[in-house]
């Protein structure tokens, strides 16, 4: 399952659910058309919600990387469980697109709903 939203040149594709060849492919061709309609400056993709992960991640990030690139964009993979986060490490994808538990400035406030946007308050790390 996927949800997408663009504002101000930042389009978030929020994830959740299952992520393996079945359902990239369905992801891929949303975030695509998304991507082909607003030209955003931006991706982020929230895997917060993404309950399984396999190398069909991987993919999906690498191909919209290239997508984004060619658009003078960039990526940011926001998020991830530890697993995944260790998994995307591994496979070096943070050297292309950068890896972040705390959202807060990279997405335009109104871009997560209220709730959203508390839990992402609740889960990031606290600062003394």
């Amino acid at each position: 399952m996927i949800n997408i939203s663009t504002t101000d040149g930042v389009t978030l594709a929020k994830l959740s659910g299952d992520l393996d060849h079945h359902t990239a492919r369905l992801m891929r061709t949303d975030i695509d058309r998304e991507l082909a309609e607003k030209r955003p400056r931006r991706l982020v993709i929230d895997f917060s919600s993404v309950t399984f992960m396999d190398s069909s991640g991987i993919g999906l990030i690498m191909g919209r990387y290239r997508i984004m690139n060619e658009q003078g964009g960039d990526v940011i993979v926001a998020r991830p469980p530890a697993y995944i986060k260790k998994v995307l490490r591994l496979a070096g994808v943070d050297k292309l697109a950068p890896i972040t538990d705390d959202p807060r400035g990279i997405i335009p406030k109104d871009i997560y709903k209220e709730k959203e946007a508390e839990i992402i308050e609740q889960t990031a790390p606290q600062t003394t």
